[in-house]
């Protein structure tokens, strides 16, 4: 007999194991994963390595205990396994070697600071790290109990980039290139100074280190001013490799080390534009767009509630040298495509391109198979392979799945409308489970955040857990999002709240016209952009019956130097200006100048630690609806930062779902 299914949970997140960073063996026969869960009773999140042989598909847990061991690395031999691992320390994240074939991890490293990232030297015997120091006053207050108990006396900060959400207050400390002996562990630090330092990557004759850094006179003042530089990795004089000066993200040289393949932007100081792929002679000349003339934007900005923070991979060769691999966003999906590096033509090969999100990827010596990321609408992100030579796929884990077969999910509806101005409006409608097209059900759109991100084929545990709740949930991409081109993307620049609401409204009134939608009972919610557009529309609208804004920027004169974004305000909304010189365009583009206007009743959430969009920005939302006399609530989170919907405290993600249900069903029940 089979069993019947029950609804979502919020309590489910305690249950549901996060899969991350896969790396397949050189010789293509076994993956690496990391695989997070969740202790309930501590609230602590631990992570371990699995790992899957590709011909029998059977996971298993390689490493133990709780930790968190993460970023695991093929030697090139595919005998041992670097990882990163607090096992020792919770504070203290170190570089750990264990052999694959057997054995017990043996630490590396024993630094003071933070690691970033790592990689191994094309024979094995080194690894090349990014590496930031504790700052010396941190090292002291450590190893003096008085001053340890007494804590930070003051905060001389000096820089525009002196905090980062997630992070806190940033070190004094500077990202650097460091090299590590595996057999000894000794290392040694190849750069210095005032700078920034990241991406770390050897050339193939192991002679060289490639690095991105940003050498301007004042970097925080200029973001985009990003150069590609090589040094020696036994020390010496770096040199600068020119291209046009311009944000660049990852960096890559070709098999042949006469070619560096980085993905970067044409302009400076415009968020939305699209992140595309380059070439430049290692030994100089002009740098070649390949993805110019298909408007892609080669990034990883699908957003899921259920995924992980894996980094984007960099631009990945092919053997022979003629195409690189990368991710790219694109009408809800995420595919993976292969560049031709061909002077005469642009072309690409989609390598995998079925509806969902491949997220990081990795290839065996011989480029034949494939490991990835997976996620769908359906299925939290699972670890695939693919066959380069047949062109399949098939999953190695199934993590998760005794849970979700268990679940119903209720049915997706994907839909594209004509929106506004002609332009293609994409969608999802979300129906409860046990949908009845006979009734009338409350509803409720989402808005996502960003806004250069979009809502495609991945997994969204809010969207469900909002339908077992007996809501049709539904949700578009607007003129703002990245995955329809870079106009498309661009659309919303010095014009926030202009096409990007109609848009929403357009899609609004397709949903609302569908018979099994109640028109009195309409809500809206959304967070960071969506938090914006959410604030906008009360202020605008009377439709809705009920809304939840959710680390919202409302006032754009106050979000400007108040985020770890600080002045990058200007480039964000497009104005030409700071805002003493530009007040009204400012307060035009503020959803805070029409709240005066609201009735909607409500629920503002914002997290306390939130250094993208500080709480001042909801807590003017929350007193101006107060002195209106508008219904309204405001739930602080302490100690969590802008990512509390994805990554914070278990506890408290469940809470702040608890009080969402509460209030729709409060306003729309």
């Amino acid at each position: 007999m089979s069993q019947e299914k029950r609804p979502i949970t919020a309590e489910d997140l305690y249950h549901l194991q996060i899969r991350s960073d896969p790396q397949i063996s050189p010789d293509g026969r076994h993956v690496l994963f990391c695989v997070q869960r969740v202790d309930q009773k501590t609230e602590k999140k631990y992570g371990n390595l699995w790992v899957v042989n590709v011909e029998s598909g059977e996971p298993r847990q390689f490493t133990y205990g709780d930790q968190n061991d993460r970023h695991p690395r093929w030697s090139p031999g595919g005998q041992e396994i670097a990882f990163f691992s607090n096992r020792k320390d919770e504070k203290q994240a170190q570089i750990y070697i264990i052999p694959f074939n057997g054995g017990e991890a043996r630490p590396l490293t024993d630094l003071k600071g933070s690691f970033a990232a790592f990689e191994w030297s094309p024979s094995g015997t080194q690894l090349v790290c990014q590496f930031r120091n504790k700052d010396a006053e941190a090292l002291e207050r450590e190893e003096d109990e008085q001053k340890k108990k007494l804590g930070i006396v003051a905060r001389h900060i000096t820089s525009l980039e002196y905090k980062e959400d997630g992070a806190g207050y940033l070190p004094q400390e500077k990202w650097h290139i460091w090299i590590v002996n595996v057999t000894s562990g000794k290392t040694q630090q190849l750069t210095d100074g005032p700078y920034n330092e990241t991406g770390p990557h050897w050339s193939p004759d192991e002679q060289q280190i490639l690095f991105i850094s940003n050498r301007s006179e004042d970097p925080a003042q200029e973001p985009d001013a990003d150069d590609l530089y090589e040094v020696p990795a036994s020390g010496g004089e770096m040199r600068v490799i020119e291209t046009r000066q311009c944000r660049k993200l990852l960096a890559s040289y070709s098999p042949d080390g006469q070619r560096i393949a980085y993905l970067g932007r044409e302009q400076t100081g415009k968020f939305y534009q699209n992140s595309s792929l380059y070439i430049v002679p290692v030994a100089g000349g002009e740098s070649r767009n390949l993805s110019t003339a298909f408007d892609l934007h080669l990034s990883v900005a699908t957003l899921t509630d259920t995924g992980s923070e894996t980094p984007q991979a960099p631009p990945t060769w092919s053997k022979d040298g003629r195409y690189i691999y990368c991710q790219a966003t694109e009408r809800g999906n995420q595919p993976l495509l292969a560049f031709a590096d061909d002077p005469q033509s642009s072309s690409i090969r989609r390598v995998i391109d079925d509806a969902g999100v491949v997220g990081s990827f990795t290839l065996d010596t011989d480029q034949q198979r494939i490991a990835y990321l997976w996620g769908t609408l359906d299925s939290v992100g699972q670890v695939w392979l693919h066959e380069q030579e047949s062109g399949q796929s098939r999953p190695l884990s199934s993590l998760n799945n005794s849970i979700l077969n268990r679940i119903d999910l209720g049915q997706i509806e994907e839909v594209t409308i004509e929106g506004p101005d002609g332009i293609d409006l994409e969608g999802w409608i979300l129906k409860p489970p046990g949908f009845d097209p006979a009734q009338q059900y409350p509803s409720i759109l989402e808005i996502h955040g960003g806004p250069q991100t979009q809502y495609g084929r991945a997994f969204m545990h809010e969207f469900y857990l909002l339908a077992a709740a007996g809501y049709v949930v539904h949700w578009c991409n607007p003129r703002g999002s990245q995955g329809y081109g870079e106009s498309f993307a661009g659309a919303i620049y010095n014009q926030w709240g202009t096409v990007d609401f109609a848009d929403i409204m357009a899609w609004t009134d397709y949903v609302q016209q569908q018979p099994y939608i109640d028109p009195a009972r309409m809500g809206v919610a959304g967070g960071s952009y969506g938090g914006y557009m959410t604030t906008l529309i009360i202020g605008r609208t009377q439709r809705f019956k009920a809304a939840a804004a959710q680390r919202v920027v409302s006032n754009f004169i106050s979000f400007y130097g108040s985020s770890d974004m600080n002045w990058l305000t200007e480039g964000l909304m497009g104005s030409e200006a700071p805002p003493w010189s530009d007040l009204e365009n400012y307060w035009r583009q503020s959803p805070i100048s029409t709240i005066g206007n609201a009735t909607t009743p409500t629920l503002l959430i914002h997290s306390e630690s939130d250094l993208r969009c500080d709480r001042e920005q909801g807590e003017q939302v929350f007193v101006a609806l107060k002195r209106l006399g508008v219904d309204t609530e405001l739930i602080l989170f302490p100690e969590e930062s802008h990512g509390l919907s994805r990554n914070g405290r278990t506890d408290r993600r469940i809470a702040r779902l608890d009080h969402m249900k509460r209030w729709f069903e409060k306003y729309l029940k």
